[in-house]
């Protein structure tokens, strides 16, 4: 991976990155994800938080150890900033991840709630990072707010399901220009690796690290496998389009396109090539014996009309 490879939010700089998440809480799992997957934030419910009685979680986090308080328990936007703004006297922290779950069974994050305790919790000085439900005018509403940056759900938290938002997170990957950490859902390096491919800025994992038979083992997985997808974006890999495309007639897709084996399906359109060769050459439009009619239509046959190439009879 390229050297001095960091990210920065709202004028702190980070190496890694990997973010240790909250669902599942322990001390051998808070080490592991710093020792094994070299986590520089680790998300912290409030409510774990023990400043008058036994043992303090504050007190086995290293300094070196970016705190991430969350809001963990907050039903509406006016909770969520009462809880942030205890969280920074306690935490001694300006970051806060916002996190508004009013539906307790599948923990989906209230996009619109959320909007609102960003824009004052901005406004009030917070390093703001919403977890939200990948939806582009809810994010660009976020970021219009003061978000420091976005934090869509891959899948509903706790579920180990992957990338199923994937689509969505490319929308937002194409059109908001602040930070994208994927957030819930991950539930193994392929698809840690498969969302830094994408290009977003970092992964937050818990459940996939805390649920494993080795935890050392699985936070180091994680971390090789966001390295190795973090390189291969950097490579700049051919990816397919992320837009939509609007439709056109089908003379003209037939008429100016390759369609035939892997070029259907590639991301820019590529010249077609049958004007001028010899007539014993293929069609490189229609490759193999195949029934325009039923494959391709009336513009194949309007095609098979105008170029030379050889065609099989319709």
């Amino acid at each position: 991976m390229k050297e001095n490879d960091t990210w920065t939010l709202d004028g702190h700089t980070f190496s890694s990155r990997f973010i240790l998440g909250s669902g599942k809480f322990s001390l051998p799992l808070i080490e592991a994800a710093i020792k094994g997957a070299g986590a520089e934030m680790v998300t912290l419910a409030l409510r774990r938080v023990n400043t008058g009685g036994k043992a303090n979680i504050m007190d086995y986090i290293s300094k070196s150890v970016t705190v991430l308080p969350n809001t963990s328990g907050a039903r509406n936007a006016d909770e969520a900033v009462r809880i942030a703004r205890l969280s920074r006297e306690i935490c001694h922290t300006p970051f806060i991840k916002i996190e508004i779950m009013k539906d307790s069974r599948y923990l989906l994050p209230d996009n619109a709630e959320t909007i609102k305790a960003t824009e004052t919790l901005a406004k009030e000085g917070f390093v703001v990072m919403p977890y939200m439900f990948p939806d582009l005018t809810a994010a660009r509403a976020m970021k219009d707010a003061g978000a420091s940056c976005i934090m869509p759900l891959a899948a509903p938290i706790g579920s180990n399901k992957g990338l199923v938002n994937k689509e969505w997170i490319n929308i937002l990957l194409d059109e908001i220009d602040l930070p994208i950490i994927v957030d819930a859902g991950i539930g193994k390096p392929s698809e840690a690796c498969a969302a830094m491919e994408m290009g977003v800025t970092a992964i937050m994992a818990n459940t996939a690290i805390a649920t494993s038979g080795n935890l050392v083992q699985m936070a180091e997985a994680f971390r090789l496998a966001i390295e190795a997808g973090r390189t291969a974006y950097l490579a700049a890999w051919p990816r397919p389009s992320k837009r939509g495309r609007p439709l056109e007639s089908l003379d003209g897709i037939f008429a100016g396109r390759r369609l035939g084996g892997d070029d259907h399906d590639r991301r820019k359109d590529q010249p077609h090539h049958c004007d001028g060769r010899s007539q014993k050459d293929p069609c490189l439009l229609y490759q193999g014996p195949h029934d325009l009619r039923a494959r391709h239509g009336p513009a194949a046959i309007h095609h098979a009309g105008r170029c030379g190439a050889p065609h099989e009879r319709i």
